[in-house]
């Protein structure tokens, strides 16, 4: 299957889920990755702001915020490389290119997510066997991952029925250690 027709696929079948499902699977998303020890110890966490019926992060950044993380969100650049900003609260959002909540707080640079404890990233799906990750084709997270240091927890979110096998793998696809969604917490490969 070509990546262009699965992302369809699965871009329809989140466009199904409805808002009481969205809120369900945010919240058991959000409580599975806060019992997890490497998760409450992270200092420094990269997380998304999610937008539309991506698996809802606004709870998760907060929830870790609060509990005395320090979170960073993207800032999307003009070449579709992403920036880090820090959030500070829900007062220090505003819209951004294409019209995502982004951090006000000073840019970072590029570079700042090779100093994450923790990343957490967006998919549309995930292989279940390798950790590669398909995202919505901007290339953006496979360069966030390739400066992800070796031992560092990268997880993506997904709806359930987003675990996959078969994604077409490109030279530059970089896999995620973990995948978190309604069921449950999984390694890709174990």
């Amino acid at each position: 299957m070509d990546k262009l027709k699965l992302r369809r696929e699965l871009l329809d079948a989140r466009a199904a889920i409805s808002a009481d499902d969205l809120r369900r699977n945010a919240t058991a998303v959000r409580e599975t990755l806060l019992d997890q020890p490497w998760v409450q110890m992270a200092g420094l966490v990269a997380c998304y702001w999610s937008i539309g019926s991506e698996p809802h992060t606004h709870g998760l950044v907060f929830a870790l915020w609060k509990h005395g993380a320090t979170v960073i969100l993207p800032v999307l650049r003009e070449d579709n490389d992403l920036d880090w900003a820090v959030y500070d609260g829900p007062d220090t959002l505003a819209p951004g290119r294409f019209g995502i909540m982004e951090p006000v707080d000073t840019r970072r640079g590029v570079d700042t997510i090779r100093t994450a404890a923790l990343v957490i990233v967006p998919a549309l799906a995930v292989d279940r066997r390798t950790g590669v990750r398909l995202g919505r084709g901007g290339g953006s997270y496979d360069r966030v991952l390739a400066r992800v240091g070796p031992n560092v927890p990268t997880v993506a979110l997904l709806h359930d029925n987003e675990l996959v096998e078969g994604i077409p793998t490109e030279p530059h696809d970089h896999p995620v250690r973990w995948v978190a969604y309604p069921g449950g917490l999984l390694q890709p490969g174990q």
